[in-house]
Parts: structure tokens; sequence; C-alpha cells
């Protein structure tokens, strides 16, 4: 039986800021309903990768792909409404708005699925309790919480997520990777971006390590050993 063709698809990206390349001749993929880690030190190219798939950094149109359609060169609202949302480092709230605010705003794109304000208290019940506070006043766990329930509004096909455990304490952390399976059990497809390695490991599917702006190794993340992951983050 063949082999479904993946939802994303990155062939041969080179993404630049200027005359910096960050990212040379990057090729993976994603397959519905994965959780792909992607992990690596700091400079690799992560964030530049997810900024590249939303449209926050626009590339050659081939060089992405969603559901075998170039989006490369698209806007970041054009992919949007394509299904990918983005959860940003640093989080990026709108601080004049309320937490609710905030989460209705994920919602513009007017997508139909089961996402929506009760469904994200649900996940997040503090973020119900403080709907009404303005996001800023709320701990950097607390508003990574609404980055993610702001994204999960938009109700997309893959959710891409950028160092959601950055500055937060463990207890944080382990709350929302506690809560990872109820955002993506339902087919969700999610790009986890971290540098916690243990912890993208114990949530993903696949994992893939970039070394300065190139994939140095790709493997099934609970089979990937800790030597091939230190000579491919190290490059030693």
């Amino acid at each position: 039986m063949p082999m479904p063709d993946p939802i994303l698809t990155i062939e041969g990206l080179n993404a630049h800021y200027g005359d910096f390349q960050a990212l040379y001749d990057l090729s993976m993929h994603v397959e519905a309903g994965e959780v792909v880690a992607v992990i690596g030190a700091n400079g690799a190219g992560k964030t530049t990768l997810l900024r590249s798939i939303s449209g926050l950094l626009r590339n050659a149109p081939a060089s992405v792909l969603w559901r075998g359609t170039p989006i490369g060169a698209m806007r970041a609202d054009q992919i949007a409404a394509q299904g990918i949302a983005l959860v940003p480092e640093g989080r990026l709230l709108f601080p004049s708005l309320s937490v609710e605010e905030n989460l209705i705003i994920g919602g513009q794109s007017g997508r139909k699925g089961p996402w929506n304000l009760q469904r994200v208290y649900r996940l997040f019940p503090v973020l119900e309790e403080r709907r009404n506070q303005a996001s800023t006043s709320l701990s950097g766990g607390q508003q990574q919480m609404v980055a993610i329930g702001r994204a999960l509004m938009s109700n997309p096909d893959v959710v891409l997520m950028d160092e959601i455990s950055l500055g937060l304490a463990p207890v944080i952390i382990r709350q929302i990777y506690e809560a990872l399976p109820g955002i993506v059990g339902e087919g969700l497809t999610a790009v986890l971006v971290e540098q916690d390695i243990s912890k993208a490991l114990s949530v993903s599917t696949r994992v893939y390590c970039l070394q300065e702006g190139r994939v140095s190794l790709e493997g099934q993340s609970q089979t990937v050993s800790r030597d091939d992951i230190s000579r491919a983050y190290f490059g030693v």
C-alpha cells in the first residue's frame, strides 16, 4: 500500500535575513497526525524554519509545500487561512487586550473545527479564571497558555510551537506538556521546536536536529540514540 503524501514538505529551503543565510538547502517532511520535534543549539535555524513555514519569512514558492501546493512565498495571513498556526517564541501577545480578547483574535480566520473558547478553557482552566485580566498581567507560564490557546482558536491542521518551555518554571513546563495530548489527540499535527531534548523526544514521533542551518539528523524519537544526537547537535 503506498504511503500517503506528507501534509507539509520542506524541499531545498534556503532562508536569508538580508545578506545572512540562516538555512541551507534544508529538506524535511511532516505526516498528518505526527508530532515532529526540531532540536539544535542556539542559532541552528530552528526559529527561522518555523518563520519560513508560517510565512513570517517568505522564500521560494516551492520550498514549502502544503498538501502539495507551493506556499513558500505566501503572506502569513494567507498561510494561517490554509490551516497552519504558529505559537511564536516569546508569546507575542497583544498587551492592550485581555486574555479572552487575545484568544478571540485567534479565531478570526473563521475556520471550522473543535476549538472554541470553552474548549480552550477546559484545557487551561486558569485562563477562564483570568479571562478579563490584561494578558501581560499573567505569569510567563499563563501567557504561554494564552499563546497556545490563541493558535488553537484558529482550528489549525498544523500547529507550530516555538520554544514553548523557554524561561518557564519546571512545574509550569510540566503542566503545558501534560496538556499536549489533549491538543494533538484528535489528529492535529504539531511541529515542536524545543531545547529540552528529553522533553522533545518524549512527546514526539520523529525528530530532526539542525546544525548551522542544515539537517544533521533525522530519526524516530524513541529509537534514535543519544550518541547520534550528540554528534548531530555538536558536530563532533
